[in-house]
């Protein structure tokens, strides 16, 4: 976990912006990645009055603002006025090039702008909603339904079983049928309503490879996945309840699953920057010692 700037996310900050204060564009699914390989400040971009505040960066006020989606017939670059101020970056690239603190706030902006793009409007009747000042919320000023943004809890695991025959132990790993599909990846799926944290990864660990576990420890946390923003990771560890049952997948979300020694994982593993890799690296140095 890199060492940074501290990140604090919150929507109450006053205003107005400030010409040093950090600015993320949204276009689509692309955030503004400056020349220095840092976000813009206000005061590097175009006027803007509908910046919204994300948090803090080392105590300095954050913000976030919309641009049209990119244009395809002009090579994928966005409709906006932002020059010669950086390139137009995927999520997924923005994870991998910047260190935790930054990834986080480029996540909340994403999230944030997304979020708002998608929640304009009351479902209940129609009415435009209204901000609610300092909360990442909207209200109905017609019939009071009260919209907060949401965050989707999900677990993931890194299951382990003794070592066999004075080889080293093994870490279940699988091949999921989406998303990057050539990774050996950590058993992982979202949790249901009504469910522990816990209950949760038995229950995937059951539905996906069939297999049962002992008590999950808690390992650490990601407000963040692969897949995009709005997600909080969870990570755990647990160890296989009978250790000579070998997984089955269950043909919809996983295509393979495999038991590999500790000592000779497979050179496809998730990327250093995210919470499966801190866990299969944990696992490793565990087995080491």
């Amino acid at each position: 976990m890199t060492a940074g700037p501290r990140f604090v996310p919150g929507a109450g900050h006053p205003g107005p912006p400030g010409p040093g204060d950090p600015a993320l564009l949204v276009a689509g699914r692309k955030l503004l990645i400056g020349p220095d390989g840092r976000f813009p400040r206000i005061a590097d971009l175009p006027d803007d009055d509908g910046w919204v505040p994300l948090g803090t960066l080392d105590g300095v006020p954050a913000w976030a603002a919309a641009r049209p989606a990119p244009d395809a017939s002009a090579g994928g670059a966005p409709a906006a006025g932002t020059g010669d101020h950086g390139r137009w970056v995927s999520w997924r690239a923005v994870a991998a090039e910047l260190p935790e603190p930054l990834a986080a706030l480029a996540g909340r902006a994403l999230q944030v702008v997304t979020w708002r793009h998608g929640h304009r409007w009351c479902g209940a009747c129609r009415a435009e909603l209204a901000d609610v000042p300092g909360e990442p919320a909207r209200r109905c000023p017609d019939c009071d339904l009260y919209v907060p943004m949401r965050l989707s809890p999900a677990v993931l695991v890194a299951i382990t079983r003794p070592a066999r025959a004075g080889g080293t132990d093994e870490l279940l790993l699988v091949r999921h049928s989406y998303g990057p599909t050539d990774l050996w990846a950590l058993v992982a799926g979202f949790v249901e309503a009504g469910e522990t944290l816990e209950a949760a990864v038995h229950r995937e660990v059951g539905e996906e490879v069939g297999l049962a576990v002992n008590e999950p420890t808690y390992f650490g946390s990601q407000p963040w996945a692969m897949s995009g923003p709005g997600v909080l990771l969870t990570g755990f560890t647990a160890t296989a309840a009978d250790p000579t049952a070998e997984p089955v997948v269950d043909g919809r979300e996983l295509v393979r699953a495999r038991w590999f020694p500790l000592d000779a994982l497979p050179a496809e593993l998730p990327p250093a920057y995210s919470l499966s890799r801190w866990l299969i690296d944990a696992a490793a140095a565990r087995a080491r010692r």
